[in-house]
Formats: C-alpha cells, sequence, structure tokens
C-alpha cells in the first residue's frame, strides 16, 4: 500500500513541477509541447523510478572522485542526468534542455519531499 502512495505522491510531484517548469521546456505527454494528466505522470515516475534504481547507482560510483572533489553538489548534476535520460527515453516526459532538467530535479525532489512528509511510515504503531 505505501509503494502505490510514493508512486501516486511521486505522480503529483511530478506533475506540480511540469506545471511549475513549462516556461522553462519541461513537458509531460507524448506530444512535445502539450501537458497530459496525472496518468502520463504515473507512467514516467515508473519509468524514473526504474532509472533511479538501476542506472543512478553507476553513475554515481564512476562520479564519486567528482562528487567528492564538488562536496556533493554533483549529484544535483547527476540527478538532471537521470531527468535527460528519462527525455531521451521518450516516455513521455519532455526536458528541452540540460537546465530546464536541473531545475526538473531538484523542483521534483523538494515536492516529493514534501509530499511524502504527509505519508505515515508505518513505524508508528
Amino acid at each position: 500500500m505505501r509503494l502505490i502512495l510514493r508512486w501516486i505522491v511521486g505522480a503529483l510531484a511530478l506533475f506540480a513541477t511540469v506545471k511549475i517548469g513549462e516556461a522553462l521546456g519541461i513537458g509531460l505527454g507524448l506530444s512535445r509541447g502539450q501537458t497530459e494528466g496525472i496518468g502520463a505522470a504515473l507512467v514516467v515516475v515508473a519509468i524514473l523510478s526504474l532509472v533511479n534504481a538501476f542506472v543512478r547507482p553507476i553513475v554515481s560510483l564512476l562520479t564519486l572522485p567528482l562528487n567528492c572533489l564538488t562536496l556533493g553538489l554533483f549529484s544535483f548534476v547527476v540527478n538532471a542526468l537521470m531527468f535527460l535520460l528519462v527525455n531521451y527515453l521518450n516516455v513521455g516526459l519532455y526536458v528541452k534542455d540540460f537546465w530546464a532538467a536541473l531545475f526538473a530535479s531538484v523542483a521534483y525532489s523538494v515536492l516529493s519531499g514534501l509530499l511524502s512528509a504527509f505519508i505515515p511510515d508505518g513505524k508508528e504503531r
């Protein structure tokens, strides 16, 4: 049940990120520039979760020296690259360029973190 709640929260956060960042060139839907509903956000969040689960650890490991050199700030770049990868997979997320992907990754992280705060842990019993 918690997995479904987190998936819905991620979709809501992505939908809000797209609405905030439309002027920067962030879109949701199969046709560029057209924002579709929450269903497209659910699909994109599922793909983004898979990319973050399988590709991101490898990229983070390979860029670990650079991440240490920048005191962790390079992780923002890695997050933006994951958004660009989902864009290139053409599953319904449109990101115009790297700067739009950087904004989208930061906004998505903040919004999903804020929305996840309202989901109970299950450890409160």
